[in-house]
């Protein structure tokens, strides 16, 4: 039996699993503002807990590697090193677009009845307009480049003239308001470290680990601190 504990903490949502035998046994969830450092430890042990094992029973640690919030991904990759770090238990990676594409599994039919989407364009809100995104297939191919992208109302026309197209993720309800091609559906949500279970699997089976010392998130940008304008004094 594979177990393997999920970490998502890229978005303002923060989650984690438990995955056993191929399914996902026990989970964890919280929206509450800037709570990832506070729970995130937490959420772990309960669900250990929940399933009576301990780390040692356990054969990998997954987290989510980007892109994302910078403070919630430091918080989830930390995390995960320490518990490795602690166990000995290989680190596996799992992007965020490729969560949000297999969060998009759920709702869409299986590949026996046809699919009604073309490609799948998950991403992530960052500042004002923009968005970190990449294209899919619908079988979870990456076809282009995670890159920044700014909407506008011709974004992605080359994809949406080519059949519907599935935009998934935090970023997509900002994108709906700009983006009015009858092809285009949206469906704002976060990514689940319940929804790595496939993508985590996969990785386990091919023995894709990550260097537990050097591992970094894919920030996609560099993080840029802000001085307040506040007077102190």
């Amino acid at each position: 039996m594979e177990r393997i504990i999920l970490i998502e903490t890229s978005t303002a949502l923060c989650s984690a699993a438990l995955a056993e035998d191929g399914a996902i046994t026990a989970y964890r969830e919280s929206s509450a503002p800037k709570a990832h450092a506070s729970l995130t430890a937490v959420f772990i042990q309960e669900i250990l807990t929940e399933r009576g094992i301990s780390l040692s029973d356990c054969d990998a640690v997954c987290v989510s590697m980007g892109p994302g919030s910078y403070t919630g991904l430091r918080v989830g990759v930390s995390t995960a090193k320490g518990l490795c770090f602690g166990s000995g238990k290989p680190l596996i990676a799992v992007g965020t677009l490729d969560t949000l594409v297999a969060q998009a599994s759920d709702i869409i039919p299986s590949e026996a009845e046809g699919t009604p989407y073309r490609f799948i364009i998950p991403m992530i809100d960052a500042r004002r307009m923009e968005v970190y995104a990449a294209v899919f297939s619908p079988d979870g191919q990456q076809l282009t480049e995670t890159a920044p992208a700014i909407i506008d109302e011709n974004s992605f026309a080359e994809y949406l003239e080519q059949g519907p197209c599935l935009f998934i993720g935090d970023g997509a309800g900002k994108c709906a308001d700009v983006i009015r091609h009858p092809d285009a559906h949206f469906i704002q949500c976060q990514p689940k470290a319940s929804s790595m279970l496939l993508p985590a699997l996969k990785a386990y089976k091919e023995k894709r680990f990550e260097d537990v010392a050097y591992f970094e998130p894919f920030y996609l940008k560099e993080f840029v601190a802000t001085v307040s304008k506040k007077k102190l004094f």
